[in-house]
């Protein structure tokens, strides 16, 4: 069981987790060990063992880590919205931007969901964190349509849903033919039409 908070136990969760970062993204989620990690690291299994008590564990704080990031990066899109010629357009192409990064956690989040889907108390552990996750994307879209000026017509929930399904299955297209698919060039040519069909232009007031 992990033990209680030391004055040094945030540079060790820190190195933890770059370490499986790293790890991860060369040996995937089943290629790597603890100890491989721990080495990494220059860590001890006790110092592992202090922070995390599954590899599992160390997953979802990257999880959590990853999902602050996309969240912070479409915030500073929603709040440039106002200065943008094109608002819409510029969230999407935010949504879709793809470097190294995102695309080893593609990579890992891919292959942990496949681990989670036989694995139920998994599944149902990812589920508790794609909902706190989507719980800001659906802040984010109450703020979209804010600023766009119209009314959601559909459950945001349900939108934020589509969204992330569009934005996945986009990015593995495109990681597949790199050449024939930009990362975003499905979002930005099709959902503006569905935001036209979920929401209603928002009557001026008096």
């Amino acid at each position: 069981m992990p033990k209680g908070p030391t004055k040094r136990r945030p540079q060790t969760t820190a190195r933890l987790l770059e370490a499986a970062q790293e790890t991860f993204a060369e040996r995937g989620f089943y290629g790597s060990s603890i100890e491989v990690i721990c080495e990494r690291a220059g860590l001890t299994r006790g110092a592992f063992y202090s922070n995390f008590r599954t590899k599992e564990d160390l997953f979802f704080a990257l999880f959590d880590l990853h999902g602050q990031r996309v969240v912070d990066r479409l915030t500073q899109a929603v709040d440039e919205l106002d200065t943008a010629e094109d608002p819409l357009r510029t969230v999407l192409t935010r949504m879709g931007a793809l470097d190294e990064t995102e695309r080893r956690w593609y990579l890992l989040s891919t292959e942990f969901t496949l681990h989670a889907i036989r694995h139920p108390d998994t599944a149902r552990t990812l589920a508790e964190h794609d909902r706190r996750l989507r719980e800001e994307i659906v802040r984010l879209l109450a703020g979209l349509f804010d600023r766009l000026g119209r009314r959601p017509t559909v459950d945001l929930d349900s939108l934020a849903r589509l969204t992330t399904a569009v934005h996945e299955g986009s990015l593995a297209q495109s990681l597949v033919e790199p050449d024939q698919l930009a990362p975003e060039e499905l979002a930005v040519t099709y959902l503006p039409m569905l935001v036209d069909l979920v929401s209603e232009p928002v009557a001026p007031g008096p």
